[in-house]
């Protein structure tokens, strides 16, 4: 079982990670994943795309025959192409409901398991300490703000551990966002090929 400090922390990683890549691009992640699961939503999803895909098909053939010289064929495609265009759009209602609900859920879901939990711990363990400290092993007044604003003195309270947390993994994060653009920069400023070598001695010459 997970002790407190290191729930706080995955809770402060959560909360990071859907900072950095943004609430929607984990609610859209969410959805595709959902789509994937056996259910009503995604047998209408899958519905969508075949209509979609028999529509294009439907307008690429009508497009390609004429309603003068082969009326006959084209009314009979007419007719299909208005019947899948009717469905698709059924379709595209029901699926853009469902996500609009799903949407809802999903940011009360998220919001809940990240900062609801967070604010919830906080109040909950709010005189539970994360660590002791050594005896003597800071001025009283260093020892109070640790241990703000109820955790026993001499404690690390768990605002003082959230904080702690959060500064480090966004330090972490910052840090390994400069080392991945250093590595990459090299592939920017490529070493130049011999045409392009050669190239630039020709260009050097003329300007001598």
């Amino acid at each position: 079982m997970l002790s407190l400090p290191v729930v706080v922390f995955l809770v402060h990683l959560a909360i990071y990670l859907v900072n950095t890549l943004g609430a929607s691009t984990v609610d859209h992640l969410i959805w595709i994943l959902y789509l994937k699961l056996p259910s009503a939503t995604s047998k209408t999803a899958q519905q969508h795309t075949r209509l979609k895909q028999d529509l294009v098909g439907v307008k690429r053939e009508l497009n390609a025959t004429s309603s003068q010289d082969e009326f006959a064929k084209w009314a009979k495609l007419r007719r299909r192409h208005d019947k899948i265009t009717e469905e698709y759009e059924a379709t595209n209602k029901i699926l853009s409901s469902n996500k609009v609900s799903f949407d809802w859920t999903i940011k009360i879901v998220r919001w809940l398991s990240t900062n609801g939990f967070k604010l919830f711990l906080q109040i909950y363990y709010n005189r539970t300490p994360m660590f002791e400290l050594p005896p003597n092993w800071s001025p009283y007044a260093v020892e109070w703000i640790l241990s703000f604003p109820r955790a026993p003195l001499g404690t690390v309270s768990i605002q003082i551990w959230g904080g702690a947390c959060a500064t480090a993994i966004s330090l972490t994060g910052e840090g390994a966002s400069f080392v991945w653009t250093y590595m990459e920069r090299p592939k920017a400023h490529a070493v130049p090929s011999e045409t392009e070598r050669e190239k630039l001695e020709t260009t050097s010459k003329k300007e001598l």
